[in-house]
């Protein structure tokens, strides 16, 4: 995707502090923009810091989807070109709330979207509320989606959209995978201070009662400052209390300071599973051996059953055109990041009226989609301006030379098949 400046146009001039932001990346229509009207999408992801492994796939999706967009989409017998501004939260919240706020007030976006946990999400979510853009987000559990943001059950939010699972589900999952194998239910919770970690240690939404309704015991030392250099309170807790397993939700140098710790202070869990962190193959390689056998949360696969509404690909066709494309392995944010765009879409083709954001906004909300990811149907939500996508777990285990995500749990979403049976540690 090439970046350049952006010239002047329709929308107007980037005004006050925000005209010293960084030039974002545009994606343009090949068609000339005098011929058809155009809508703006503004896009915001973690591209650099500790959170660049949820965007690692990021220029490979937008201009795929640039692609397909480029003959313009057809709204009430009228053909609309689209044009995608995508700007870096630098993984920031308060980078992402600048730059939601850029989008909106300098660039004027009709529709804004974000993916990538709640440091990302929500900032941009509160920009898109406050400034009545209309709004669609995922990569980011909805409990701390909604209540991170002050969600009020039966109310919820004006403007705003959200498609992802949620701790039940996550919950769920890793239980499922943890009662295939002989192990201790004493387990050890690293929970950081944000808002991804308050709302998975929370005891009453969050990992604490369904773990003790199921008989396992958690022991939580309390929340850690994120980019902590320092985990021995937390581990000489866990070896107190005698836990074979260790989960919670971190950032990848968080873990690896955590299991690099765990090993000089003889802590050897039986199993680790951990939410965010151990979901790219880039972290699990950097852990060298250690890599192997941990455990996650598994959202996309090349194994999930579902096809794009925008191409037909099936998931294991964008795996694998994603790895053709790049050389890499193929990450669970690639199925997101396109999945949004598929909604895009959709709410495109189908709005009443692309000039009036309410009636975008009302177009949202009746989405029944069938995408890369499984269904998105917000009528069928769990609460307010949110609806779930299926979860299953895996294992991270060697096959051949090289480490794969194998699924071993999916008793909550039997279409998505397995692919290996659970082992413990050592």
């Amino acid at each position: 995707m090439t970046k350049q400046f952006k010239t002047p146009n329709r929308r107007g001039f980037l005004l006050g502090a925000t005209a010293t932001l960084a030039a974002p990346a545009i994606l343009r229509s090949t068609r000339a923009y005098a011929a058809n009207p155009v809508l703006r999408v503004g896009h915001v992801s973690p591209r650099t810091g500790p959170l660049a492994a949820f965007a690692e796939a990021d220029d490979y999706v937008l201009e795929a989807i640039q692609q397909t967009f480029s003959a313009g989409l057809e709204n009430n017998g009228k053909t609309w070109s689209v044009e995608i501004i995508s700007k870096d939260s630098q993984s920031n919240p308060n980078r992402a709330a600048e730059v939601a706020a850029d989008l909106i007030l300098g660039d004027e976006v009709d529709i804004i979207v974000a993916a990538s946990t709640p440091e990302t999400v929500n900032p941009v979510s509160d920009q898109a509320e406050i400034n009545e853009v209309p709004c669609i987000t995922t990569d980011c559990p909805w409990q701390p989606y909604f209540f991170g943001r002050n969600g009020v059950p039966g109310e919820g939010f004006m403007n705003t959209y959200h498609f992802f699972w949620g701790l039940e589900d996550v919950i769920a999952a890793f239980l499922d995978m943890w009662g295939q194998v002989d192990v201790a239910k004493s387990v050890g919770g690293l929970f950081p201070n944000d808002a991804d970690g308050n709302a998975w240690g929370d005891a009453e939404n969050g990992l604490p009662k369904p773990l003790a309704a199921a008989g396992y015991s958690l022991v939580d030392p309390g929340r850690y400052q994120p980019l902590s250099d320092d985990f021995s309170n937390q581990i000489a807790a866990f070896k107190e209390a005698g836990c074979e397993i260790v989960t919670g939700n971190m950032i990848p140098p968080d873990f690896a300071t955590f299991w690099s710790q765990s090993a000089q202070q003889g802590f050897a869990p039986r199993i680790v599973t951990i939410g965010k962190a151990l979901l790219f193959p880039s972290v699990i390689e950097s852990l060298g051996e250690r890599g192997e056998g941990l455990s996650s949360e598994v959202w996309w696969s090349p194994n999930h059953p579902f096809s794009s509404s925008l191409t037909g690909a099936s998931a294991k066709d964008l795996a694998e055109g994603y790895s053709a494309a790049s050389g890499r392995p193929w990450t669970q944010p690639i199925g997101f990041k396109h999945a949004l765009f598929e909604v895009v879409a959709d709410v495109i083709r189908r709005a009443e009226d692309l000039e009036d954001p309410a009636a975008i906004v009302e177009t949202i909300a009746a989405t029944n989609l069938e995408t890369i990811v499984g269904p998105v149907n917000w009528a069928n939500g769990p609460i307010n301006n949110v609806t779930k996508t299926p979860l299953v777990a895996g294992q991270w285990q060697k096959d051949g030379d090289a480490m794969e995500l194998k699924i071993v749990a999916n008793s909550n979403a039997p279409d998505i098949p397995t692919t290996g049976e659970m082992k413990l540690l050592g």
